[in-house]
């Protein structure tokens, strides 16, 4: 049975959040010879390396799980003291996940508002495709993702699908698309993409023709400012369909076509054991995301 105290899987913790072994003992207020010794005996216990040798040092996929480990603890550790000190007051118990752009921007957050009376939260923004590193190295206790498979020591909940659609101001779309939004002239049309991890428009340009297509694109990393890109008429782009009913309706953007549409499945993966807090987190999440399809 492997045996990894509290007291390394801090230790471990807290180089990966100060950057290295003379930030962590400043942190822990101990010495870095005892920080040294906390590691070894850690990769003891563990049987192999929990950090890599770099500059700065990082973690291996063993020391991944005993950062989890380390994060797990602070959670249950405060959900502890408020069971047994209930009448002394606290700022609630700290959260850190990963969302990413869109639904942050179109329906996570009156789930996060929902339960920020009882936890402090601090959002990281990530691609859904790329949120699960995060998860998996400790840094985060949850993250919405299109991921279904559940990472290493995490569950996975099914949230819904977010609907993107392909639009553009009329303007643009009689400049451009004049003749229908065609492969040729889609090749040639400028695109609006969020930044260099976004694939919908590529997604959407492999679905009409066989052959790569390599538009001219403009990056906005920005979630309102991407819109608004798209609006003036700087180019097209996928938008969430839940974003822009009232856009279509009121003829500020036309689709691309009729029936033309990506669809990204989202799920919320949250550490196995986590505490009470996080479990509410999860809650209000899957309630505000009832909105999606």
């Amino acid at each position: 049975m492997i045996d990894v105290s509290p007291d390394q899987a801090r230790t471990l913790a807290a180089i990966v959040a100060h950057g290295s072994f003379d930030a962590a003992a400043a942190h822990l207020s101990v010495t870095p010879s005892a920080v040294s010794q906390r590691i070894r005996a850690l990769e003891t216990a563990v049987g192999r390396p929990v950090l890599t040798r770099a500059r700065p040092a990082g973690l291996t996929e063993s020391g991944q799980a005993v950062v989890r480990f380390a994060r797990q603890l602070e959670l249950l550790s405060a959900d502890l003291a408020e069971e047994l000190q209930p009448e002394e007051a606290r700022g609630g118990t700290r959260l850190t996940l990963v969302i990413n752009s869109d639904s942050l921007h179109t329906w996570a957050l009156p789930g996060l508002s929902a339960a920020a009376g009882t936890v402090q939260l601090e959002i990281l923004r990530e691609d859904q495709d790329y949120s699960l590193d995060l998860l998996r190295s400790g840094a985060a206790a949850a993250a919405i993702t299109a991921t279904a498979k559940p990472a290493a020591g995490c569950t996975s909940r099914r949230l819904g699908v977010m609907r993107y659609l392909p639009v553009c101001a009329p303007a643009f779309a009689a400049t451009w698309f004049d003749g229908g939004a065609a492969a040729h002239s889609l090749a040639k049309a400028p695109a609006i993409v969020f930044d260099r991890k976004d694939d919908l428009q590529d997604r959407y340009l492999r679905r009409l023709s066989r052959k790569p297509l390599e538009p001219p694109r403009h990056y906005v990393p920005a979630a309102h400012e991407f819109g608004e890109a798209i609006r003036l008429g700087m180019g097209w782009g996928m938008m969430p369909e839940i974003e822009i009913v009232q856009d279509l309706e009121q003829g500020r953007l036309v689709r691309l076509g009729p029936k033309s549409f990506v669809d990204v499945p989202l799920h919320w993966q949250q550490w196995r054991y986590g505490s009470a807090a996080l479990d509410g987190v999860a809650a209000a999440i899957q309630n505000a995301a009832r909105v999606l399809r």
